[in-house]
Order: C-alpha cells, then sequence, then structure tokens
C-alpha cells in the first residue's frame, strides 16, 4: 500500500498551524518545515504528531527543495500553513495515490477573504503549482518567491475535482505585510534588473486591471478590488525596491573608489 508524506511550510503561524495540520492527520506523515519560528508553531506542531524539520531560509524554491528531501515516503502533498485540506480532497487523494494513474496533481483552491468566499479574481480554481506527486516526479528552481517547478519527462498529470479551503489574510494587515515581504523577495530576482519608476508603476497598473477587469475581481465587490489594488502594490513595490537596490550597488561602488582616491591620513 502506497504511503503518503505531507509537508506544511509554516514561519510564525501559531494562530493557523494547528487547523493545517489537523486537516492532513489522515496522511501516514505530517512533516512540519519550519524556519525557526519566533512563537509556538514548533510546539503546536510537535504536539498534534508531526515532524518538525529546521530549515534556514534562503527562497521558497529552495525552501520547497529541501521539504522534499525531509519526506520520508514517495508520494507527497504540498499544503501551506493558511490551507486546509478537505475530507473530500483527502478521499481523491488517496484514491488517485493507490491507483496510481498520475505522477504530478493539481489541486484547486477555494479562497475566502473578508468573510467571503472569492469566485474571481484570478482566485479560483487557482491551480498554483503540484501539490500531490512522487518525489522524482518534479524539481523546484530555487527562486525566492514565486517558485517554479519543472516536471520529469512523461510525466503524467492530473487535476482534482475536490478543492482545498485557503484563508490567506486574518486581515487587511496580514495582506500589506505579505505584500511587503513578497515585494522585497521578488526585488532580487534577475528579471527585475533595469528597473525604473515608470515600469514599477506600469506593471503596477497592468497588475490591477489584469485581475480586476479581465479576471472579473470587480465581481467579488471590494474583496476584488483591495485583491487588485494589492497585486498594484506588490507589483510597484518589487520594481522600486529593484531599482532601490540598484541604486544601493552604485552608490557602494562610488563609495569604494572615493575611500581608494582619498585614503585617510
Amino acid at each position: 500500500m502506497n504511503k503518503i508524506s505531507a509537508y506544511v511550510i509554516a514561519y510564525n503561524e501559531e494562530k493557523k498551524i494547528a487547523d493545517a495540520i489537523k486537516s492532513v492527520q489522515w496522511a501516514d506523515e505530517i512533516v512540519l518545515i519550519d524556519s525557526h519560528s519566533q512563537d509556538q508553531t514548533a510546539q503546536i506542531a510537535t504536539l498534534m504528531g508531526a515532524r518538525v524539520v529546521q530549515v534556514d531560509f534562503d527562497g521558497f524554491g529552495k525552501l520547497r527543495t529541501d521539504a522534499v528531501k525531509a519526506c520520508s515516503h514517495e508520494w507527497i502533498f504540498s499544503l501551506d500553513s493558511d490551507e486546509r485540506c478537505t475530507q473530500d480532497v483527502a478521499s481523491e487523494i488517496q484514491a488517485i495515490v493507490q491507483q496510481e494513474k498520475y505522477d504530478v496533481c493539481f489541486v484547486p483552491r477555494r479562497n475566502f477573504y473578508l468573510g467571503k468566499e472569492i469566485r474571481h479574481s484570478g482566485w479560483y480554481p487557482n491551480y498554483r503549482q503540484p501539490q500531490l506527486f512522487k518525489r522524482d516526479a518534479l524539481t523546484y528552481d530555487e527562486s525566492p518567491v514565486h517558485e517554479k517547478f519543472e516536471m520529469k519527462t512523461g510525466a503524467k498529470v492530473g487535476y482534482l475535482k475536490n478543492a482545498i479551503w485557503q484563508l490567506p489574510f486574518n486581515n487587511i494587515a496580514e495582506s500589506i505585510s505579505k505584500m511587503n515581504r513578497y515585494s522585497s523577495l521578488g526585488a532580487t530576482k534577475p528579471r527585475q534588473k533595469g528597473s525604473s519608476f515608470p515600469k514599477a508603476f506600469g506593471h503596477g497598473l497592468w497588475a490591477f486591471i489584469r485581475h480586476y477587469f479581465f479576471k472579473l475581481g470587480f465581481l467579488d465587490g471590494w474583496a476584488g478590488f483591495l485583491i487588485a489594488f494589492s497585486y498594484f502594490e506588490v507589483t510597484f513595490y518589487r520594481y522600486a525596491k529593484a531599482l532601490e537596490l540598484q541604486y544601493q550597488e552604485t552608490w557602494d561602488k562610488s563609495w569604494k573608489e572615493i575611500q581608494t582616491t582619498n585614503p585617510k591620513k
């Protein structure tokens, strides 16, 4: 009988981690990938029967690679701390694993924000990346955020019918905090080289238009507006922070030259 490892990625998520782990207690193994949380995240996970593995955070791509390595079984199901695996999804996963019909599976997500389910805005079905897979069926790159994956040639790909639930933010403040963190990580990507403030505004504006109009975010009411606006912010600040890094690099180089040509006596 094929066994399943479920890993959960978390950092300072003591308010969410118990529900996340509880939702995957059907798995043969639960592994918490924790990046040295400063709250009770690891302790709560341990009490609930998860095996806690501490991994230094060096970007989400490397974090997921390390998470796969930490799992004991061939089949792996990944879950973030703000996601909940429903019983219907668990039953579907167990059937797929035993039948071995697929090697890699995408899982739809139902998102809830500001007290309502988000049905548009690009948030449903939101097949972000494969969440059920055989350990040798895919690999991740080492991008700091929005990591990409590459599937093994010939891998059989499936899509689950049932959706997991995601509660991405407890409040607007948490949304702003995540935007700030993700824009800082994204600013270090090579593709951000050559940034400018006109680029920052243009890309940010397009991100808002794409989610609010083309992805029908306006049908989600004020929640849809806030989601689209958050995409504007994270995109704008990603480019702006990349430009800031370029300015800092230029200044550091100039300062070294000044110190070299005008040494202290």
